[in-house]
């Protein structure tokens, strides 16, 4: 690291002091080639520099894609390499055999040998770049991870560089181009063994580094196949790959058994007049005189021949004589390639029942190793790929035994079948809500600030729909969001009834939900609303939560709430909603005051209510004013009559000399007529019973100090 940081400031000084030399800026390396590729080359060997020095992380993403791809390359080359066996073939020409190399094929798999090749070779120098962790730090936690590249390679070469070493060597293609060609012998069987011998060397190397690599990214990402399918199908290609090794293995023995026989049978053919050798098995020595006169008089291809059932002495192929009596070594790749992967296959799921072997050593270790490998695949790679599918069906098969349990705890408590429909709508629609997936015990086992994000993911933008929400800031809603619960309500069901405590704040964000109120049992009283998407029920709570003072008694419910249609809503505990309320202060500000009592639907029937009980009073009191001055309109006559004979009487006392009252007992009844017309008009206007008093909900307190006085809605 120092190097690069070295580098880093050396690169910067270089080109600056270039610049001050020759007077040239950024602009001329436009104009001037030299100076732009002095530049690119400085530029590249620093980026080359930063490369050298990296060390991978074995538990980083490109640590793990590059696994995820060596895996497959793997795969492909432990494919590729027993194709190597297809390329001995039997030509049948002008009445007899020869052995030959199928040279098309051969090219084709040599180039597709060389690519898996360059997979291996960087996986080497991948290696060497990847840190590992220090056994004696893996006390707690991950571990210290090892940068230091001589540590890391001497690390390399002590453990694993062999395996792959010997895995990246291109021995085949060696084999094949090269030795084979200078074999003057020409001995069929011997290049066969050698061929098998070569492959097999390679083979097991190559087949172990899918252990480590699987161990690796099971390490790293918890398994190898994120999906059940693919897990499934991972199984299943590597028992083809087996069944593809043994049909390659069996073609390739076959070749060999038919080789035996001809050495054989050359080695006693002494009836001929030109003797046997064994060039003439090979078909580069088809055309030579010697060959063809051998090849009219001799009895070897005949006596190899396992159609030929007259001859008693023919020779036994045993387990391979399908792939000679039915010309599989002489058809073309395709057709010789489906028909031993189709017998690979079929002995090895049938552990090589089907096979009848003769007393040759090889061929019965042939057959002891098939039924062996048989039986392990099946018993491994079949049973993972039955659990795999298994676990598609796993929620579906726990529901089903939930479902089934439930039925036998119906029946046996002799449940009336208008609940026993209820229960089964509501296990039904929980399914196909969840799927069996308990989302609060996931959301349990994740860290808090996770937990947090995801459920502002979840419910942030439909709390927001609710209006008093809306008005909230980020903080207060993160904390809401984070005690909110799915509840999930089937039709017909009573989410709270009227005088029933309210134990939690309901959020709709799908369905419709009904809201009744009696106001308390009163006659004649009734009023109902639909509740929406968007809208809330159970207010009583927050109303309870934001008295700072309130019992631990929970409100009562002034409405009954009943569910129309399936309903999805959160779900807000009054415990948690109490103790958001304790913690931020302000849930207890005017704005979100009048923005929770504008929409709340209790507070909607009180006002509707008192805004209809003070139009009736005034309209009570208004006619009553004007009866009242009618009636006293009608009285004004009679009030003159009196106050007219009061004046005659008084004049004829005068007259008559007869002393009157004072002036003082004149005005005092007068003051009594008046009292008595105004005590009529009192009595006319109490006639009118009052209107009983609605009486208005529990308002919220949003001060610290006590209730508001005089907080009314007007």
């Amino acid at each position: 690291m120092e190097k690069v940081l070295h580098l880093q400031t050396y690169i910067p000084s270089m080109m600056q002091w270039l610049k001050s030399e020759t007077g040239l800026d950024d602009r001329d390396s436009k104009r001037i080639p030299k100076f732009g590729k002095f530049r690119v080359f400085l530029e590249n060997n620093h980026a080359g520099e930063l490369w050298k020095n990296r060390i991978v992380d074995p538990g980083s993403d490109i640590s793990l894609q590059w696994n995820k791809v060596f895996l497959i390359s793997c795969l492909v080359a432990l494919f590729v390499d027993p194709l190597f066996f297809y390329l001995p073939t039997i030509v049948q020409a002008e009445g007899s055999t020869c052995m030959a190399i199928d040279l098309k094929l051969g090219i084709t798999v040599t180039c597709f040998r060389t690519i898996a090749d360059v997979f291996y070779l960087m996986h080497i120098v991948f290696k060497f770049r990847t840190a590992y962790v220090a056994p004696s730090s893996r006390v707690f936690g991950r571990g210290e991870l090892v940068v230091d590249p001589e540590l890391i390679a001497r690390r390399y070469l002590r453990t694993d560089f062999f395996v792959d070493f010997i895995a990246a060597l291109p021995l085949p293609q060696i084999m094949i181009w090269f030795i084979i060609p200078l074999i003057k012998t020409a001995q069929s069987d011997y290049t066969n063994n050698a061929l098998v011998l070569v492959v097999l060397l390679q083979y097991i190397p190559r087949f172990y580094l899918i252990f480590p690599l699987s161990s690796e990214i099971a390490k790293a990402n918890g398994v190898v196949t994120k999906t059940a399918w693919a897990g499934a199908a991972y199984n299943l290609v590597l028992y083809m790959l087996a069944s593809h090794v043994t049909g390659s293995a069996w073609y390739l023995c076959s070749i060999e058994r038919y080789a035996t026989c001809w050495k054989y049978l050359c080695e006693q053919d002494i009836e001929t007049q030109t003797r046997c050798q064994s060039s003439y098995l090979v078909c580069n020595n088809l055309e030579k005189p010697d060959r063809k006169a051998w090849a009219g008089t001799t009895r070897v291809f005949s006596k190899c021949d396992p159609n030929n059932a007259s001859d008693p002495n023919v020779f036994d192929y045993g387990m391979f004589s399908n792939a000679l009596s039915k010309q599989v070594a002489s058809a073309t790749f395709t057709e010789k390639y489906l028909y031993c992967l189709w017998w690979g296959l079929q002995n090895l799921s049938s552990y090589a029942q089907s096979t009848n072997t003769t007393t040759f050593v090889g061929e019965t270790l042939f057959a002891i190793v098939l039924a062996v490998m048989g039986l392990v695949l099946f018993a491994h790679l079949i049973g993972n790929m039955q659990t795999y599918l298994q676990s598609l069906t796993a929620r579906l098969e726990e529901w089903r035994l939930k479902r089934r349990d439930t039925e036998e705890w119906m029946s046996h408590r002799q449940l009336p079948q208008n609940l026993r429909g209820r229960v089964r709508r509501y296990v039904q629609y929980k399914w196909l809500a969840t799927h069996g997936v308990d989302e609060d015990a996931i959301l349990h086992q994740l860290p808090a600030d996770l937990r947090r994000d995801i459920q502002r993911h979840l419910c942030l933008d439909l709390v927001r729909r609710v209006p008093f929400f809306s008005q909230m800031d980020d903080q207060l809603l993160d904390a809401i969001c984070e005690r909110l619960v799915s509840s999930l309500i089937t039709q017909g069901t009573y989410v709270v009834r009227e005088g029933d405590p309210v134990t939690e704040m309901l959020f709709i964000i799908r369905g419709r939900l009904e809201s009744s109120t009696t106001d308390g049992g009163r006659s004649g009283f009734f009023n109902s609303i639909a509740l929406r998407p968007g809208d809330f029920c159970g207010e009583e709570t927050l109303a309870w939560a934001l008295v700072p003072n309130s019992n631990a008694n929970l409100p009562s419910s002034t409405r009954t709430v009943t569910a129309l249609e399936e309903v999805e809503a959160f779900a807000l505990r009054a415990e948690d909603l109490k103790f958001v309320a304790n913690q931020f202060r302000r849930l207890h500000s005017k704005k979100l005051q009048h923005t929770f009592r504008f929409y709340s639907h209790q507070w909607r029937t009180w006002a509707a209510s008192f805004i209809q009980s003070a139009w009736h009073r005034f309209k009570r009191r208004k006619m009553a004013h004007n009866l009242s001055i009618s009636e006293s309109l009608s009285s004004l006559p009679l009030l003159e009559h009196d106050e007219t004979e009061t004046t005659a009487a008084a004049a004829a006392a005068e007259e008559e000399e007869i002393p009157s009252e004072p002036e003082q007992s004149v005005a005092v009844k007068r003051l009594a007529l008046r009292f008595v017309a105004n005590t009529r008009r009192g009595n006319l206007r109490v006639k009118d019973v009052e209107m009983p008093k609605l009486v208005k909900p529990q308002e919220p307190d949003f001060s610290r100090e006590g209730r508001d006085e005089g907080g009314s809605l007007f």
